[in-house]
């Protein structure tokens, strides 16, 4: 942390004796790859455990750090604290959906998987309820499921790069994963611990001192956390006036004119403007059922993501994956404290320094922030001033503008931006690994070819790893949403197809193979189904949004599972034996061989 103050003083000197806002991001950005580079030669192994799963050696702190910075994905670090600036009391539904989801993992899955042992999650499915298909559907789901999260941690390698070094989205996404497939490649999952126990640090630095000089400049405390409830009452105040406004009641209007023609025409794009609705009012901008389905799609998604499950397999015994839930949960509590003071702070600067400016007058930054198009402004009622309602700025770029908002130096906004790197690298990383690892392991090991070596078998994750790489980024190429929209795919697709397997493999003596792959198969097939149709097709099962899809496959899931168990023969008595003995704190533990 000492060394990282140092080098945001020496770069942020340089940038006062002359130096360009592009060098200085260049040297950030420098840095931010040269750490993975340097971690993954120093980390290098060609010993399978390590590669899998770091030999099994990483102390419960470390592995909290670590599980932290796999967590702080771009959609987290990045996106979050703009969706709150967006949807205000309703976005958080996603802090309580993703803090949630590590007491479920806590309770009822990690430590229970570390002493199963074994190196991947279809690997786990493969060993609780015997053969392969269980296996195969657990590798097509976790496949799906990190693919879709991979996608939007490399949109935002993306953005940063644009930003930062006026790198094309292309070039940029390129540069950031050679980064990662050198640390991956030598190191496999030993090497990405250690680097992301280094990211967190960055994270945790980076994301609090932009706040930090926000709140003293709104309030005189350079406390964030405690500070932006005041904050928040001005915003209130202030967004009620705009409501009462005749100007902002007429661009409304226009806006409205515009849709209805549009949709008339059959060129209209997304719903209609909604009309300006107070910050703090709950569900203002979702309704109950959809806040409260959200919530529980990312809860549950949570502790079925396959990249976080992974993290507790690399630690020693079954005390330490208990411990390092805990440590995870403070060390992203540490983060997510942040998260509502970025949105209001923020908030708060364009309230009360942008809107009602002339157009002519609008400060730099937006226009810098346009030409990624994550900030945009058109003067509807053509009165030459900034209404609200005329303004759009993109809940990605609120966290990485936030220096340029509060007029700190560029050496901080690239401190910032190199985080946001970091975060996207270290999540891209572990959901690289994961993909490559069930399918060399899973699929080509356990499957195709058991009599594999263990240098074939590294040669073959490898390759996975640039192929999977290379189609993630062509996939970023196009897009499709924000990037906490395409995360909440991916956690409905975890949600619906792995928990319920998971769980119940545990907790559950008697569910058996056959009730596991069609619980699993319903589970994803169904929330599948209702992502693409009410996303593309306009299909609304009682007004469920697409985010919240898996609320639909989550319980179809759980009960295929525990019919189709009831309804076909039971697992081996040793078996079920074993199961019963896991929930206990000692007892018996299989699979996983360090070698």
């Amino acid at each position: 942390m000492g060394a990282l103050a140092a080098v945001v003083t020496v770069l942020a000197l340089a940038e006062r004796l002359g130096a360009s806002e592009r060098a200085v991001g260049w040297a950030f950005i420098g840095i931010t790859i040269g750490a993975f580079v340097v971690v993954g030669i120093a980390s290098r192994t060609t010993r399978i455990a390590e590669y899998y799963v770091a030999g099994r050696k990483i102390p419960a702190l470390f592995n909290g750090m670590a599980t932290a910075a796999d967590w702080m994905s771009a959609a987290s670090y990045i996106g979050l604290a703009g969706t709150l600036f967006a949807l205000g009391y309703d976005g958080v539904a996603y802090i309580m959906g993703w803090t949630g989801g590590y007491v479920l993992l806590a309770v009822f899955l990690g430590p229970y998987l570390r002493k199963f042992g074994q190196y991947t999650i279809p690997d786990f499915l493969g060993a609780r309820y015997g053969g392969n298909l269980p296996r195969l559907v657990g590798v097509v789901a976790a496949v799906a499921t990190s693919f879709t999260y991979l996608v939007a941690q490399i949109t935002g390698v993306g953005i940063v790069m644009s930003r930062l070094l006026g790198l094309s989205f292309s070039v940029g996404v390129g540069l950031g994963l050679a980064a990662i497939l050198v640390c991956s490649m030598l190191g496999g999952m030993k090497a990405v611990t250690w680097a992301q126990v280094g990211q967190y640090l960055v994270l945790l630095l980076a994301y609090l001192v932009p706040v930090s000089v926000m709140s003293y400049r709104a309030t005189g405390v350079p406390v964030a956390g405690l500070m932006y409830g005041q904050v928040l009452q001005k915003i209130d105040a202030r967004e009620r006036q705009l409501i009462a406004d005749p100007a902002e009641r007429a661009v409304h209007e226009a806006l409205l004119a515009e849709h209805a023609a549009a949709t008339a025409a059959g060129t209209a794009e997304g719903p209609a403007p909604a009309p300006l609705a107070p910050y703090l009012q709950p569900f203002a901008r979702t309704d109950v059922t959809n806040f409260l389905a959200l919530t529980l799609c990312l809860m549950v998604g949570t502790a079925g993501l396959p990249h976080i499950l992974m993290r507790y397999y690399t630690v020693p015994s079954v005390r330490e994956a208990r411990s390092s839930v805990g440590w995870s949960l403070l060390f992203i509590s540490l983060l997510y404290v942040g998260a509502p003071a970025y949105a209001a702070f923020a908030r708060w600067e364009v309230l009360d320094q942008v809107v009602g400016l002339p157009i002519a007058d609008l400060p730099a930054w937006m226009t810098r922030w346009a030409q990624v198009g994550l900030v945009s402004w058109r003067d509807v009622n053509g009165d030459g001033l900034l209404q609200l309602g005329e303004l759009r700025i993109g809940a990605d770029a609120v966290v990485l503008a936030s220096p340029e908002i509060a007029g700190l130096p560029f050496a901080i906004s690239g401190l910032v931006a190199a985080a946001g790197l970091a975060a996207a690298l270290s999540t891209s990383d572990g959901l690289l690994l994961t993909i490559s690892n069930v399918l060399s392991h899973d699929l080509y090991y356990k499957v195709l070819n058991p009599g594999a070596s263990i240098r074939r078998r590294l040669s073959i994750s490898r390759a996975f790893l640039v192929l999977t790489a290379a189609l993630a980024a062509w996939a970023a190429t196009f897009r499709l949403s924000i990037i906490v929209e395409v995360v909440a795919w991916a956690f409905s697709l975890a949600a619906a197809s792995f928990f319920p397997a998971l769980v119940m493999g545990v907790w559950d003596k008697r569910a058996n193979k056959a009730g596991a792959v069609v619980g699993m198969l319903v589970g994803f097939a169904v929330t599948l189904y209702y992502l693409v149709a009410s996303r593309y097709f306009g299909v609304a099962w009682w007004g469920i949004r697409t985010v919240g899809s898996g609320i639909f496959g989550i319980p179809l899931g759980f009960l295929a599972i525990l019919l189709v168990s009831r309804l076909t023969s039971p697992p081996s008595r040793e078996l079920q034996e074993f199961v019963e003995s896991v929930r206990y704190p000692r007892g018996a533990a299989r699979g996983g061989s360090l070698d």
